[in-house]
């Protein structure tokens, strides 16, 4: 069975047990501020267990893509090393919310384990929570598995929990034992279930949530129990293909094979396998996480991304590979699970880009890196210490990408040690930073901080019709003076898709709240306000109101940034595919893939497209309808958005159609005026274009023509000529500089004589030191070379001094370097050094610089102690 059939069989099985097919969320939550990245499948139905958010189905089933490379689930120094640990991989699950419970799930996963997929019985294992006897009792009923290989364990396997308070439940694990020659030989005959050996391995995990453990850890039943599943796809093919190594099965091998080839030697045949694993494991991370949207940097989630490319690149040494490489096997991951995931090949040359990008940056930080640790050794020599600071440790980790393990086997050849102690301290320094820095939506906020006036339905929208309603108010939290309230029906629009939220007022008996912001958590609108004083309203009745005028112009510019994707999409090509966006109601914003920078004409193209559709006034077609249909038309999703079975589509004629829960104009013409006031470049392949629409893109282009015009008064030529009459006058700025060069070359040169009557002889050598303010190094070499021309045995240094900053050129005649074996570029760097500076180049003339003018003196002595 190939994977691609392994993963089908999953996912068609639970289908036909009326399971409602969900596709993978983004690995990148973008909707979720307390994830890096997705790790888990039930990440994405997390509001449905928190009992903040429903589904239009009880059952479901998907295979998640994962990652996992920070916190509990950091088992980076394992990757590629041992045969299953992987940063990237795929949970295959299935899920019951409030529906079946703990019978079907157990009765299910022996059905396709062993029915379906023919495992043997005698090799598996089941383990359930040691309080659970009913989980015991359903093993022993439902299935035929050997009642000996029924095992009980404690809270620390077998007990599931979402954090310290929420839903919690226990868990019942399959295991497999895959026989003694997966025996770790330091375990060998101690091996068994849940004991960390390679040859007892968890395939299954069945999770049921049952509890809710609230802040004193006291457990509570829920009235609605769920099951989530979880089950590693990576580790089921390679039972079911029995490999030894998950890196062995074809999710991992058409990978490695390409690397042997292109490394010239076979997986097989090399010393340095865990580098083909390492690199193959660290490609999929990369690929999904920038398919999804995720960026290369030095924060966050982006600073991981770096980090594993790096560690990737790092081990591609090993296999000498020393120019960018892992961008050239995307294509063939993108064969390998291009199918299951289309995003690998729609997006595959963006992906292709970011990597190559970051490769061939950092090859520059990794010779950068080497030459730090070579003078971090030189020091430590000097010292005659044999210990490496924790603080230079980190700093080649951290700035420079080198993992702990390549420092130590570089110390090791220096015969030297690391002070592993201070690198900790550093860690966890740079640790308490990320946290100071970590942002976290109002779900952390438990049940009981919220003040509760009526329970029931919530946060029903209606502000794609109306303005202004009149409502209730359901719950509400104050915090100083920050107020949460939520509504059962709202006109507000909580931000989501890049719209920000609305504002507006909540006014009630005996109060009116200005409302700054509207934000979701889970199914909840939160209305954000600011007061002072105690929140206490008389009645839970209001009237809520959205500012009208900026509820409309942030209309105009949501429909502006349709018009601008598919303007896009026409100008530069169908590789287009959105990687951010902001709209707000005097701006809009919105970054997509696009490797190099967008020319004046194509702006303009793109600019009189989208004003073209605007003067068409096209009516937009809104509709609801099934999320499969909508994809089959065509429809482009908006990107961070969340999207259920149903979804609500924009289209505007045959130009666009997206999926997008924004708020819009009726028809095009609303909008007015499109202008784009900006495009930049925000990372490696990624662009932005910054634009204004209706009123505010008037006023701008009104103040845009009185410039010009004034422009054009202050120049004395009409308007359509200020282009060329500007370039006219930058060629004669032009040719004034080149004559006040020659001029300012010609009175040095003039000099010379003198000049060359002032050398002071030093030990046998004519040496001569002049400095000048303000003339360029380029002068300074003209007059160097007309030196070496009529001098003999002469060195000369000429300093030019600019903004407290000195400029150095040293000239040497050519028979002090043939007969006393000088070179300027040495010269020239001792020199500098004495300024604060260095330099160098070639033996007959050189250049340096320094940043402490006021140590010209010094710099001059340096010159001359050299002879």
């Amino acid at each position: 069975m190939t994977s691609q059939q392994i993963r089908q069989q999953f996912i068609d099985f639970f289908k036909d047990k009326k399971h409602t097919f969900v596709p993978s969320a983004s690995v990148v939550p973008l909707d979720d501020p307390t994830l890096l990245f997705t790790n888990a499948g039930m990440n994405q139905f997390k509001d449905v267990f928190l009992g903040k958010g429903q589904r239009s189905y009880s059952r479901a089933v998907n295979s998640q893509k994962c990652i996992r490379v920070s916190g509990k689930h950091n088992d980076l120094e394992e990757v590629g090393h041992d045969t299953y640990h992987h940063t990237f991989f795929e949970m295959l699950g299935n899920w019951s919310f409030g529906d079946y419970y703990k019978e079907e799930a157990i009765r299910w996963a022996w059905e396709l384990l062993t029915g379906v997929w023919k495992l043997p019985k005698e090799k598996l294992y089941a383990t359930v929570h040691d309080s659970d006897d009913e989980a015991l009792e359903i093993w022993s009923r439902v299935t035929d598995i050997n009642p000996k290989h029924i095992l009980k364990f404690g809270d620390k396997d077998n007990f599931w929990e979402m954090g310290a308070t929420g839903p919690c439940g226990p868990c019942s694990e399959i295991h497999i034992d895959r026989g003694p020659e997966f025996d770790d030989p330091a375990t060998a005959g101690k091996s068994f279930v849940n004991s960390g050996s390679p040859r007892y391995i968890e395939l299954w995990n069945l999770v049921f949530i049952q509890y809710f453990r609230d802040e004193s850890g006291t457990l509570h039943a829920l009235p609605n129990k769920h099951v989530d599943t979880g089950a590693g796809f990576e580790r089921l093919v390679s039972v079911l293909q029995n490999t030894k190594s998950n890196y062995l099965t074809d999710v991992f091998s058409p990978v490695i094979d390409l690397i042997g080839e292109m490394c010239g030697t076979p997986f097989a045949q090399s010393g340095e396998q865990a580098a083909y694993n390492v690199i193959a494991d660290h490609l999929r991370m990369l690929s999904f996480s920038i398919a999804d949207g995720g960026l290369p940097s030095n924060e966050g989630r982006g600073y991981v991304m770096r980090r594993i490319l790096r560690r990737a690149a790092r081990y591609g040494r090993k296999l000498n590979f020393r120019e960018p490489f892992i961008y050239k096997l995307v294509d063939r991951l993108a064969d390998v699970m291009g199918e299951a995931y289309p995003e690998l090949r729609s997006r595959q040359a963006h992906i292709e880009r970011v990597i190559q990008s970051e490769e061939e940056h950092f090859n520059r930080t990794l010779d950068r890196g080497l030459e730090i640790f070579d003078k971090i050794h030189q020091d430590l020599k000097m010292k005659n210490e044999l210990i490496i600071p924790g603080a230079e440790v980190f700093k080649l980790y951290d700035t420079y990408g080198f993992p702990v393990d390549l420092t130590r086997v570089l110390a090791d050849e220096h015969g030297l040690n690391l002070d592993m102690t201070g690198f900790d301290e550093e860690m966890e320094i740079q640790r308490e930073r990320a946290r100071a820095a970590a942002h976290f939506a109002a779900a952390d906020l438990r049940e009981s901080d919220w003040t509760i006036l009526n329970e029931g339905h919530h946060s029903k929208f209606v502000g794609y019709d109306e303005l202004a309603i009149e409502t209730h108010i359901m719950r509400y939290h104050q915090q100083g003076n920050q107020l949460q309230l939520v509504l059962r029906e709202t006109p507000f629009y909580a931000e989501s898709g890049g719209q920000l939220g609305d504002k507006g007022s909540i006014s009630g008996e005996g109060f009116e709240l200005q409302i700054n912001d509207t934000r979701k958590d889970g199914d909840r609108y939160l209305h954000l306000a600011e007061i002072d004083g105690v929140f206490s309203p008389m009645s839970d009745k209001v009237v809520a109101e959205v500012t009208e005028s900026t509820r409309r112009a942030t209309a105009k510019n949501h429909t502006a940034t349709h018009l601008l994707q598919a303007a896009l999409r026409r100008v530069l090509g169908s590789h287009i595919a959105q990687a951010g966006s902001l709209v707000a109601h005097d701006r809009l914003r919105f970054d997509f893939s696009h490797f190099e920078r967008i020319s004046n004409e194509q702006l303009t193209e793109i600019e009189r497209l989208i004003n073209q559709k605007i003067q068409e006034n096209i009516t937009l077609h809104i509709a609801q309808e099934k999320f499969i249909e909508a994809k089959s038309r065509g429809a482009m999703a908006l990107f961070g958005e969340k999207y259920g079975d149903v979804v609500r589509t924009i289209q505007i004629a045959d130009y666009s159609l997206e999926l997008c829960g924004g708020t819009h104009v009726r028809s095009t013409g609303e909008i007015g005026l499109f202008l784009i006031t900006e495009e930049t470049s925000v990372a490696a392949g990624v662009r932005r274009i910054e634009a204004i629409t209706g009123p505010v893109a008037v006023q701008q282009t009104q103040k845009m023509q009185t410039q010009i015009k004034s422009l054009a008064q202050e120049l004395n030529t009409p308007a359509e000529n200020l282009l060329e009459k500007v370039q006219q006058l930058q060629e004669q700025k032009k040719q004034l500089e080149k004559d006040l060069l020659k001029l300012a070359s010609a009175r040095i040169l003039s000099d010379l004589d003198s000049l060359l009557a002032s050398a002071e002889p030093v030990n046998g050598v004519l040496v001569i030191t002049k400095t000048w303010p303000d003339i360029s190094t380029d002068q300074l070499k003209e007059l160097g070379d007309s030196i070496r021309a009529k001098a003999k045995n002469t060195a000369a240094l000429l300093i030019s001094e600019t903004e407290g900053k000195l400029n150095l050129v040293c000239a040497l005649t050519d028979d002090l370097i043939k007969e006393r074996g000088l070179k300027a570029g040495d010269l020239v760097k001792a020199a500098a050094q004495a300024g604060g500076g260095s330099g160098g180049g070639r033996p007959h003339l050189a250049t340096a610089g320094a940043k402490e003018a006021g140590k010209l003196n010094e710099v001059f002595q340096a010159f001359k102690n050299q002879f």
